[in-house]
């Protein structure tokens, strides 16, 4: 009997995480985060805790973003402060729970602005956030031979 039905496998979209469990706890050298019970979070690391670079850092030092955002239009330039602004107060509010939740990068050049960030689901946050504040065009692409969320915004 066929079946129609059929098992969706998630693929492994970030090539940055671990593929082995780290001791607990860890802390970044670089930035000071600290993985503690199986998760990445902000707070002072024991003195005898394991050296490691976290994925953020790592994606950062590499300059392999896990999520671009792309602003385009004459909105954003018209209000670059207030847009900008928007942009770190939602990296802040997602990188208190989510400690690898973090812009890398802000390039402009001409009329567009790319955000690259270490975690996908900031891009994507970042560009509710725009569609929230100033309505506009929202547009998502996950493209099955990358592991980067693009995120597309333009008024």
């Amino acid at each position: 009997m066929a079946r129609n039905d059929r098992l969706i496998r998630e693929r492994d979209h970030d090539p940055y995480k671990s593929g082995k469990k780290l001791r607990d706890p860890s802390t970044c050298t670089e930035c000071g985060v600290v993985y503690h019970s199986g998760r990445w979070q902000w707070g002072n690391a024991p003195v005898d805790a394991n050296r490691v670079v976290c994925p953020a850092c790592q994606r950062a030092r590499d300059g392999m973003p896990a999520g671009i955002l792309t602003l385009q239009g004459s909105f954003h330039l018209e209000h670059r402060a207030e847009v900008l602004g928007l942009l770190r107060n939602v990296e802040e509010r997602e990188a208190k729970n989510h400690a690898l939740k973090r812009i890398m990068k802000v390039e402009e050049q001409d009329d567009t602005v790319t955000v690259s960030t270490a975690h996908p689901g900031l891009a994507r946050s970042l560009g509710d956030a725009l569609h929230h504040a100033y309505r506009g065009e929202l547009e998502y692409h996950y493209a099955d031979d990358a592991s980067v969320f693009r995120v597309r915004w333009s008024r």
